[in-house]
């Protein structure tokens, strides 16, 4: 397979079309090997315009709702960046082409073992990948210029947020209960903090950020 050809095609059908506009990030994701990350059996569908299955419970996201998410998140090429949830590196690995540093948070070890090699053979050296509960966040290395969802959330813990750097910018994927996905970019500002709604789109669930249940009586 033209894997090459693939991710061209990615770019113009999937990208380009839903106006995402950043010269950066359409160069990054031309260039990133998405392929590799997804494992040989599912190589030849990994330019597929859905999310792809990892594993139990995991996935990558789709392309169109990434490279939306990356735009809103306005990321500077000094920026440090948390992505939480980044699983075998794909997401860490074309986040690296557009901020200084970047800290991929996956609290799957196997995960996290890949995505350390996988950016290792790709000779990207701005990415360290921290092992960790997603919904911890990683207030090792905060504050953070930007945070970036690699999956939908039903909702984003206070401590997160708190890790985002005076200016810094949140975005996610809202999980809702009528199924329709909603993409937002929290901004914070001192002590205040913004949320605006900036497409709709859905993705799967990070494990440990699903809905709570409500008790009924």
């Amino acid at each position: 397979m033209d894997f090459a050809a693939a991710r061209r095609n990615m770019v113009e059908s999937q990208i380009r079309t839903n106006r995402v506009t950043d010269a950066r990030i359409v160069a990054a994701l031309g260039e990133i090997p998405r392929e590799l990350f997804v494992g040989e059996d599912r190589a030849g569908i990994a330019y597929v315009d859905e999310a792809l299955s990892l594993g139990p419970g995991r996935y990558l996201m789709e392309p169109m709702a990434f490279a939306m998410l990356l735009q809103a998140a306005e990321i500077g090429g000094d920026d440090v960046v948390l992505d939480i949830g980044c699983a075998t590196g794909y997401s860490s690995a074309v986040l690296a082409r557009l901020a200084g540093t970047v800290v991929g948070l996956e609290e799957d070890a196997g995960f996290a073992a890949r995505a350390t090699e996988l950016l290792g053979e790709l000779k990207i050296d701005n990415v360290a990948v921290m092992e960790g509960a997603l919904t911890d966040g990683h207030a090792g290395q905060a504050p953070y210029d930007a945070i970036i969802f690699s999956g939908a959330a039903a909702d984003v813990p206070d401590a997160i947020i708190g890790q985002l750097a005076d200016g810094g910018r949140l975005v996610f994927i809202e999980a809702s209960d009528d199924g329709v996905g909603r993409g937002y970019v929290i901004g914070k500002y001192g002590e205040s903090v913004s949320r605006r709604h900036i497409f709709d789109a859905g993705s799967p669930l990070l494990p440990g950020f699903e809905p709570v249940a409500a008790f009924s009586f």
